[in-house]
């Protein structure tokens, strides 16, 4: 499946959940709008019957699925790429392993140069944060505004923002230049499906 160019990224939150509540939720995150989903999981107990019933759910609504940090996983079920940070496997291997339509994103933090160098290797999309204090990430070191606003000049590959965006905030994310906003708890704890309806709207407004 192709990477999409603008839209909600919804991102999987999975603690304390069960596999029948957590496809719930992610179905109705693509009700809502939701143009591409990532299984992120960082604390797995059924993790292959989790995947794949993400990845079922996903194309059965024509949405690509990737999967967080694990290549092989994202391998053996078949899913549409996978998210890479500082500490996983690099984006050669990805490409190598997956094939060269997968998508492949990169976590770049607040830098440019990473998503300079992500994107000659042949990253799908770059993604940056945390922008703004998030529940998912609470430790993880904030990006800027203005290194969107850098990396839309800069970067010919989709902009992804992502770190404790909301209805509320997410516009000014837009604005600055992402492509794609990569929300959790934004998503999560009141009705999704609404939730990503209004995320979701926020790319109409900055359209017109």
């Amino acid at each position: 499946m192709n990477m999409p160019k603008r839209g909600l990224y919804a991102i999987t939150q999975t603690d304390d959940k069960t596999v029948e509540t957590i496809i719930e939720e992610v179905a109705a995150a693509i009700r809502g709008g939701a143009v591409m989903v990532q299984y992120r999981d960082k604390n797995p107990s059924d993790t292959l019957k989790l995947a794949k019933a993400l990845l079922e759910t996903c194309h059965a609504a024509n949405v690509p699925l990737i999967v967080n940090d694990d290549i092989e996983l994202a391998a053996t079920i078949g899913a549409d790429g996978v998210h890479l940070g500082k500490d996983d496997e690099d984006i050669v291997i990805a490409r190598h392993r997956l094939g060269v339509n997968a998508i492949v994103g990169i976590s770049c933090y607040d830098s440019i140069e990473r998503a300079l160098e992500a994107e000659k290797l042949g990253a799908s999309y770059a993604a940056f944060g945390r922008f703004f204090a998030s529940g998912t990430k609470p430790l993880a070191s904030p990006a800027k505004l203005e290194t969107l606003q850098l990396a839309k000049h800069k970067l010919t590959i989709p902009i992804v923002a992502i770190g404790g965006i909301l209805p509320e905030n997410g516009n000014l994310l837009i604005d600055a230049g992402a492509d794609l906003l990569a929300v959790v708890g934004g998503l999560y704890g009141r009705d999704t499906e609404q939730s990503a309806k209004m995320l979701n709207s926020l790319f109409e407004r900055s359209n017109s």
